[in-house]
Formats: C-alpha cells, structure tokens, sequence
C-alpha cells in the first residue's frame, strides 16, 4: 500500500472524528439531519482527495458514528426510524459515485499530460534535427571544400593559401564541436545529469579567463570590465559559472555589429550579486525579451550570425542550478542588458596560521 493511500485512510478517520465534535456541538441547537450533511462533506472532501478504498471508509464510519452517537437510540448501532437507512445509503452511494467521477478525472488529466509531453517532445525532436541539419551543414560545406582543396592540389598552392584552408577546417570543425557540446550539455541539464561542484571564487578572475579566451571573438568589439571595489567571492561551480559568462559574451559578439561596446559588470544588491553583459547594439525586439531564453530560439537581428538557439537556455539553466535569476532588458539608450543573479553568502573565514614554537 502507497503512502498516499494510508494518508488517505488516516485523513478518513480524522474528518470522520472532527465531524463527531462538530456533530455534539450542533446536537442542541439543529436537527439530526444537519449534522448527517457534516458527515456527507466530509465523505464529499475524502473522494474528491483520496481513493475509493478512503472514501468507502469515511462513509462507512460516517455512517457508524452517526448511527451510534446521534440516531435514536444512541449508544447503539440499532435505528429506531427506517428513514436514516435512507441517509445512511445515501452517504455510501455519493462515496461510490464521486470517488469514481474523481479517478476518471485524474485518469483523463494524466493521458492529456502524456500527451503532451510527448508533443513537447516531439517538438524538441523536430526542433533539434532540424537545427542540427541546418547548423552543421555550412561548416561541413566549407570543411569539404577546403579539405578537397588540399588533398587535390594541396602542392600547387601556395604555404599562405594551404595555412588559410587548414585554418578553415579547423575553425569549423571547433564551431561544430561546441554546437554539438551545447546540445549534449542541454541534455544534461533538461535530465538533472549535472552536480554542481562548489567553491569559492573571484568574479573578475574567472572573467578574465572568460575574456581571454575570447579575445580573438572580441576582438571586434569594444569590451569594457565595471567591477565594485568590494565584490565579495561567490560560492560557484566555476566551470559552469564560465560557461554562462561564454555563452552571454559570445551572444553579444555574434549579434552585434563590429565596433559595438559590450560591457561586463557586477553590482551587489542585498542578498544577491547581479552580473551584467550589457550591449549598445540596435537591441531587439519587444517580442523577443522573454523568448530569447527559449530552446532554438534565435534572435531577429539582421545581418548577424547565427547559431542553434542554445547558448541562452543553457546560461537561463546553469544560473537556476545556482538557485539564481536569468533575463533580458531593453537599454534605455539602445541595445540589451543580459543579467543573472548570484546568491550572496557568507565568505568563510581563513584559518590562522599555527604560532611558531
């Protein structure tokens, strides 16, 4: 037996137990059969929650507790007037009647949620392949094109233009393994395949890391760093923590236009750290704040890259495993404030050093 079905089995004999109270304080003042409809609310309440087993039993103690401590004889279980085995029945069959209503209810919730969960699913299949198909296939063009370049007349060219072509390949060949890395690390954490490993970390440290990976993205761009004199460690999984810091900075990179600023900054409010990467392009559309964080979304930009739709969700779903906030803001001036919230804790204190001897 499910620990739910004894829940509802308990919850049967304590409604049954309270309406007795009730039933006594209403004795001198109503009618017998006033208190025979708190027991019927009470068999009503139990059906609607619990099983039909529950709801069965709180009709028949409803049935028992009424007969024995209110119906003439009292302290009996024998009725002197035919007409309360009428109520009496009356209690077992709404038991009977609203228990089934009540499963067929759930029942038909649960087939509509299977339903659409597999539509969902369906979606994110349909959704994926056709990213994927879609994604992959310029970076296979090019990799096919400069690599048949070089196996055919790879002798003919010159070191400059054979450097260019290798180039090429591999460029494309790491774009197509961080998209491939984002869709498995969506997976991961769609699955609650990822545990968090926590330590003590420096912002700014762990951005300049970010940042010089980046630099040949940015390179472009205009970055300016805004940290607060006084910004205490965070109590982060710095991998993960480097991954959302990537995937918002990469997204500026890709659609903004060259010569834009993109600004990385912090500010700690009350119990939060806030971190910002902010940008003056041309911002997007009102429609777009909200489901720029959405699977395969992807931005309305003209003329800028494109990408699988990705790198937000898995920012938005890193920063809720750190119990934290993720979303999009419209500048005042022009462009958009991509921000996420950090937790502000206690920073636990270094240890003294032992005193010499």
């Amino acid at each position: 037996m499910t620990s739910r079905a004894w829940i509802g089995y308990a919850s049967s004999v304590a409604a049954t137990g309270a309406c007795t109270l009730v039933g006594f304080a209403m004795t001198p003042r109503f009618d017998l059969v006033n208190v025979a409809m708190v027991y019927l609310l009470a068999v009503v309440v139990v059906a609607l929650r619990y099983s039909l087993g529950a709801a069965i039993l709180t009709s028949v103690l409803s049935v028992g507790l009424f007969d024995y401590f209110f119906v003439p004889p009292q302290g009996a279980f024998s009725v002197d007037d035919a007409q309360y085995l009428l109520t009496f029945a009356i209690m077992v069959a709404v038991a009977i009647v609203i228990s089934t209503l009540t499963r067929s209810v759930r029942e038909q919730a649960r087939a509509q949620t299977a339903l659409e969960v597999e539509a969902e699913t369906e979606r994110i299949r349909s959704a994926l392949l056709a990213s994927i198909s879609h994604d992959l296939r310029t970076p296979l063009a090019v990799m096919s094109g400069a690599s048949s370049s070089l196996a055919e007349r790879g002798e003919q060219l010159e070191a400059i233009e054979r450097r260019e072509l290798a180039r090429s390949v591999y460029d494309q060949a790491r774009e197509m393994g961080e998209r491939v890395s984002k869709v498995l690390q969506m997976t991961r954490l769609e699955s609650g395949g990822l545990a968090l490993e926590l330590d003590w970390v420096s912002l700014p440290e762990l951005a300049a890391t970010v940042l010089d990976r980046l630099s040949e993205r940015l390179a472009a761009h205009r970055v300016m760093v805004d940290w607060p004199g006084e910004l205490p460690l965070v109590h982060v999984d710095a991998v993960l923590l480097e991954q959302v810091l990537m995937n918002l900075l990469d997204n500026a990179a890709k659609h903004t236009a060259p010569g834009t600023v993109v600004r990385l900054r912090a500010q700690v409010r009350d119990a939060d750290i806030v971190v910002s990467v902010e940008d003056f392009g041309h911002g997007i559309p009102d429609s777009d704040v909200e489901r720029v964080f959405a699977k395969f979304h992807r931005g309305n930009t003209a003329g800028t890259a494109g990408g699988m739709g990705l790198g937000l969700a898995i920012a938005r779903s890193i920063v809720r495993l750190h119990k934290g906030e993720a979303w999009a803001e419209k500048m005042p001036g022009g462009g958009t404030a991509f921000r996420f919230t950090l937790r502000r804790e206690t920073t636990p204190a270094v240890p003294a050093e032992p005193a010499e001897s």
